[in-house]
């Protein structure tokens, strides 16, 4: 069996050193050489060596020494040798060691007495403590405090010895005796903790007998304090009201690490209000007062359970979380405002509102290099303020505005659907909004920003000022037609003649898969992206060309296209409001000689790149409208498209309230559950925090909060069967994944009628485990029962897989070693993943990205479209982000995206195409895509596996 080790001593990789040579440096008088040989005789220890030949020289040429860095070395040496034999008995030339320990411990230098005390706190072998105790005891009136707070673990780690209480029973009372003298704050801290670990009720009385002048003890002992508090409220939940009192007191330490953990404590052991306010207001001063980034993510993670076991006490804090903004960096802000955004209510919406709207205005200094996406953040955050609570949009939609022409594209890109959003909810507002808008269209820069507002404008601009202004926007933006002239088309056409070879070339090689809105393929040659892929900004100002100009004539006929649609629209509308004929027919004949010119621009050879066919199709069609205006067509135009956007925002607003009533099921206890009346209880000697708390218990019990975790069906569902039935040894294991750890629970039974020693349970693991600790043998009496505890450490998704065997020697035949083979544990993904939300946009950038692909190719016999989507999303434990509406309807053909986070930060994306063939079975891929390897593999596997759906 490999022993555990308790110290690490730094190697270069070498040829391992003989032990001859060893012998021969530690002979000579060279403190140097044997130093270095002394190391090596270590490190060939730690590997497993044995070497008894050095020992009987190391007592001759080393133990004499009185160099400090060898005497050192010997304690370690010391440590890692066999001090016993086989049986367990301490080998008589341990003796020898005895005389060289007591000679340390009554050393005049204090380093040698206290390294000397250290080492005794390591060791498990009583005979040779023994001797020593007297000596151990006198140390604890050195003048050094060093060897004093070493003396006192070393007394605490005799009285834990199996027979320590009969070497020294006295223990508890001399330490207890020590500690009210003693002044040193480590001495003072191992004092109290050993009487803590051997005598909790003297600790306990020391405590209370100190109570006053708890706030002036050092910070360790303060932290030692707070252990016992912990340890003592757990096992006697009556005497909880007093301990919180200490607690409180304890919360105005100078040690911020102890504040921290009094408000840690405090939220362990109480629900009482005030308690908790304390601790959420003392998360708050640390998240001001501390610097380090990592410090604020560990407070703001506290604050996030805070808020969701007490969000009543939390809104009261919201305005002190919303401080943690002025750090710079990205992560704590948007955790700040995530937190934030789920403790407005309408008391403090005006005041959230207000600061974030002060950080709005604060990102327009230029001054941080990620302002862009800070505002990004903070648009979306008053986005989803002004959904909540309308009557707040019109405090912000202006300012807002004035960020359409960003250069962070974005950004841009959530002021202007925040923008449209709030035309449609807020009708009072529309008018303001509107007039806004065709004042600031000139500056917008980004072919997508100007799409959704030209949209906009087409749809809102009712009145006959608003329509005519609409239309003189565009105009203006698009400036003086032709968009080319003849000079222009015949250069164009020469430099397109001079290198015909060149773009054909270009155009066949770089044909590669796109990637469509709903996340499935499109080939499409480079030609064509360019021609709808626009340059992301232009530089657009009155003073210029103007904006759309200057996008169309980059090619981007999309944009042309919109341009086309939102001038017929306004046209049409046009009809309706305004008397004259003669002006209407003006501005139709204007908007076609627009349309025509974008066509003949298309065709041209002025751009590199011909209009795209859909682009082309759009703009006819519009040309026909325009010519041909029927009843039907116009009440499409003017009508549909908006009734179309409505029931998105319903369906959208339908989806998130679905969401919150998901989250906010409660599991309530059982009709025959005991409940206890705080009004019926006698309140003599309470103080106002122990009624709290005493009533916040009662309604924990009463709505089953204290038995939450209690599922003992989902415990079994967790129990895997190691070995078989007929085998020597049962084994079977209890499986619990926490983040980044997985425990596994051995149940071993001895079944045999004879007494299994040195049994011992060999793991190893496949993939991204690492197992924690060393297995250790035990002895098994017959028909008795053994439970192991195993550590493992997870470092990513990859699937793992954790194997061994148990091992044994029965007492009839010790020389014989018999081997079970335990049954394989896979590490199921599902463990790992859980199902998370993002936007269109970036899971469009993330599957572009991300350079992992696994693609699978569906092998099932659902028939039906929907069941098997339903299906994947319950095996994989995904989130559908393609809304319901989308999904309606029987076609015959169905994609999907699905997305989940890991606890390792990974994202995992699935697309899911699936077509129904004519003998009505399903066809087509599931496409993962991540960053690592390892989740998409494993993603991969399991929809393999759970593909079928027959089960």
């Amino acid at each position: 069996m490999e022993k555990s080790c308790t110290l690490i001593v730094h190697f270069d990789k070498a040829t391992p050193a003989l032990a001859n040579e060893i012998k021969e440096s530690l002979e000579g008088n060279d403190v140097a050489l044997k130093i270095e040989a002394l190391k090596k005789a270590i490190m060939l220890l730690i590997n497993g060596e044995t070497i008894p030949q050095l020992f009987i020289t190391i007592i001759r040429y080393v133990l004499p020494s009185e160099d400090h860095t060898i005497q050192k070395l010997l304690l370690l040496y010391l440590e890692i040798i066999d001090k016993t034999d086989s049986r367990g008995k301490v080998l008589p030339e341990m003796i020898l060691i005895c005389q060289n320990l007591r000679n340390n411990l009554q050393h005049p230098n204090e380093y040698i007495r206290g390294v000397t005390l250290r080492f005794l706190c390591r060791l498990n072998e009583s005979e040779i403590v023994e001797p020593l105790i007297p000596s151990i005891l006198s140390n604890l009136e050195h003048r050094n405090s060093f060897v004093r707070r070493n003396a006192v673990l070393a007394i605490m780690s005799v009285y834990k010895l199996p027979q320590g209480e009969q070497l020294l029973d006295s223990a508890p009372e001399i330490v207890e005796k020590f500690l009210s003298t003693e002044q040193d704050p480590s001495a003072k801290r191992n004092a109290f903790l050993m009487l803590f670990s051997c005598s909790q009720d003297r600790a306990v009385s020391y405590l209370f007998s100190n109570i006053d002048k708890i706030i002036d003890w050092g910070e360790q002992l303060q932290m030692v304090v707070l252990e016992l508090i912990r340890k003592v409220c757990r096992s006697n939940k009556g005497e909880k009201g007093k301990y919180i009192k200490i607690i409180i007191s304890l919360l105005n330490a100078n040690s911020t690490a102890v504040i921290y953990e009094c408000a840690s404590t405090l939220v362990s052991l109480s629900s009482a209000p005030t308690a908790i306010r304390a601790a959420a207001s003392t998360y708050c001063q640390l998240l001001l007062s501390q610097s380090d980034n990592n410090v604020k993510l560990i407070v703001l993670d506290r604050l996030n359970e805070l808020k969701s076991s007490h969000r009543e006490i939390m809104v009261e804090m919201v305005m002190d979380v919303l401080r943690a903004l002025l750090s710079p960096n990205l992560d704590i802000r948007r955790k700040t405002i995530d937190i934030a955004l789920e403790l407005i209510t309408p008391r403090n919406i005006d005041e959230v509102v207000m600061t974030l709207k002060k950080e709005v205005v604060k990102t327009q200094s230029g001054e941080h290099e990620k302002n862009g996406e800070y505002r990004q953040m903070l648009v979306q955050a008053i986005h989803s303020c002004a959904i909540k609570f309308p009557e707040v949009a019109s405090t912000v939609v202006h300012l807002l505005m004035d960020f359409l022409g960003d250069s962070n594209v974005a950004s841009a890109l959530d002021v202007v659907v925040f923008v449209r959003e709030i035309i449609q909810t807020n009708p009072k507002l529309r008018i303001s909004i509107i007039t806004r808008l065709l004042d600031t269209f000139y500056q917008i820069r980004s072919a997508r920003v100007c799409s959704c507002a030209l949209w906009i404008i087409g749809e809102y601009c009712l009145s006959l000022s608003e329509v005519e202004s609409g239309i003189a926007s565009i105009k203006q933006c698009l400036g003086d037609l032709p968009f080319y002239t003849a000079a222009e088309e015949g250069e164009g056409h020469d430099a397109s003649k001079s290198a015909p070879k060149q773009v054909s070339s270009t155009t066949v090689s770089s044909r590669r898969p796109a990637i469509l809105a709903d996340g499935t393929y499109a080939t499409q040659s480079a030609a064509l992206e360019t021609a709808m892929s626009p340059p992301t900004l232009v530089q657009g100002s009155l003073s210029s060309v103007g904006n759309l100009r200057s996008l169309i004539l980059s090619g981007d006929f999309f944009l042309a296209a919109v341009v086309s649609c939102t001038l017929a629209k306004l046209v049409l509308r046009l009809e309706e409001v305004q008397t004259s004929k003669a002006e209407v027919n003006k501005t139709s004949a204007q908007a076609l000689l627009i349309m025509v010119s974008i066509l003949q621009l298309g065709q041209s050879s002025v751009l590199p790149h011909p209009i795209d066919n859909d682009s082309h199709d759009r703009i006819v069609l519009c040309i026909r409208l325009m010519c041909n205006t029927g009843g039907e067509i116009r009440k499409i135009w003017l009508e549909s498209c908006r009734q179309s956007f409505v029931k998105m925002l319903a369906d959208k607003q339908h989806r998130e309230t679905e969401e919150i009533k998901a989250k906010a099921q409660i599991s309530n206890a059982q009709p025959d559950d005991l409940i206890d009346f705080y009004h019926l209880k006698s309140r003599k000697g309470m103080s106002q925090l122990e009624l709290e708390d005493e009533v916040q218990d009662d309604l924990k019990r009463a709505t089953g909060e204290f038995t939450k975790d209690a599922d003992d069906a989902n415990k079994l569902n967790r129990i895997l069967q190691l070995t078989g039935f007929s085998d020597p040894v049962y084994a079977e294991a209890y499986v619990t994944v926490h983040h980044y750890d997985i425990v596994l629970d051995v149940t071993v039974i001895n079944r045999t009628k004879e007494t299994l020693q040195n049994l011992c349970l060999e793991l190893a693991t496949m993939g991204d485990l690492k197992l924690v600790e060393r297995p250790q043998n035990y002895t098994l009496a017959p028909e008795s029962s053994k439970q192991i505890k195993a550590n493992i450490k997870v470092s990513s998704t990859e699937t793992g897989v954790i194997f061994g065997n148990i091992v044994y020697e029965t007492s009839s035949n010790v020389l014989e070693r018999t081997v079970i083979v335990l049954n394989d544990i896979h590490i199921d993904i599902m463990d790992y993943i859980s199902p998370a939300s993002c936007a269109d946009v970036a899971f469009r950038t993330m599957w572009a990205e991300f350079e992992w692909e696994n693609k699978v190719a569906v092998n099932t016999v659902i028939q039906d479209e929907r069941d098997f989507l339903n299906h994947i999303i319950k095996s994989t434990n995904m989130k559908c982000l393609t809304p319901p509406s989308a999904l309606e309807g029987e076609c015959g053909f169905l994609a999907a995206n699905l997305y989940a986070k890991s606890v390792f930060g990974e994202d995992a994306l699935v697309n899911v195409s699936i077509e129904k063939q004519a003998d009505g079975k399903l066809s087509g891929y599931v496409r993962i895509r991540s960053k690592t390897q390892g989740i998409a593999l494993s993603l991969g596997d399991k929809i393999t596996l759970k593909q079928k759906g027959a089960a």
